[in-house]
């Protein structure tokens, strides 16, 4: 009997159903836009022990650290354009801004307060990205009304931050490598994109001039404390085709 419950709830999750916009994916190229939330990071690498010049003109050594310590949720929006290329690969360009911010803690390891904790001091660097990504998609079989995918690519963004951030400044131009998944949803009147992807910089996103830069010379020990920084994002993406 429980062989026979299981074969019968087999069938009917196998049963074909009614298909939505049936031939939508064969249309050689279609456009949509999107709308999101992104998790902005960055990874540093940090100098360790580094000597100081003080107001005096006498040295010391002090060791900073710095991190990124805290998760702030952005917000992205941009428009898509989608080209097909075989059966279940498509070629994808979608221009995107992505807002949000990164949180940036420095803790100074030799220099403690009166209650003997370690100094530390803060920066909220806001970002926004202009992000022009080129992707492969690479989508499974159409079933009823869904359709799952992989996709993979490189994007290469803008960076529009002004230039008088405290501590960290990061270069205009970063390029990423990103990889995701996600699903075609086939919806009475449009298609439905759900999408998780992960982006890493491919190179040192940290502007090195920016310490020559700061007129505040106490600043610039905590600038010099860290030797390079790789941005990193995580975008969840709801398509509209």
């Amino acid at each position: 009997m429980t062989a026979l419950l299981c074969a019968a709830l087999t069938v009917a999750a196998q049963e074909r159903k009614i298909q939505n916009k049936p031939y939508i994916d064969l249309r050689p190229m279609h456009f949509g836009i999107l709308v999101g939330m992104n998790l902005q990071d960055i990874e540093f690498e940090n100098v360790g022990p580094q000597i100081i010049t003080l107001d005096d003109g006498t040295t010391r050594q002090e060791t900073i650290v710095c991190d990124a310590d805290k998760w702030n949720a952005g917000f992205s929006v941009g428009v898509l354009a989608d080209l097909r290329l075989s059966q279940h690969m498509n070629l994808r360009f979608s221009p995107t801004m992505h807002f949000g911010a990164k949180h940036l803690t420095f803790r100074n390891l030799t220099e403690t307060d009166q209650e003997g904790r370690q100094t530390e001091v803060t920066q909220d660097m806001k970002n926004t990205y202009i992000s022009l990504p080129i992707d492969l998609k690479f989508s499974a079989e159409r079933w009823n009304n869904y359709r799952p995918y992989l996709m993979a690519g490189v994007n290469p963004t803008l960076n529009l931050t002004s230039k008088n951030q405290e501590y960290i400044q990061l270069k205009r131009a970063d390029l990423f490598l990103e990889v995701g998944l996600g699903i075609d949803l086939y919806l009475p009147f449009f298609k439905l994109i759900p999408e998780l992807k992960f982006c890493w910089s491919l190179r040192d996103a940290l502007d090195h001039d920016h310490a020559n830069e700061l007129q505040d010379v106490n600043q610039r020990k905590y600038t010099n404390a860290v030797a390079n920084g790789y941005s990193k994002m995580i975008v969840l993406t709801f398509y509209f085709e």
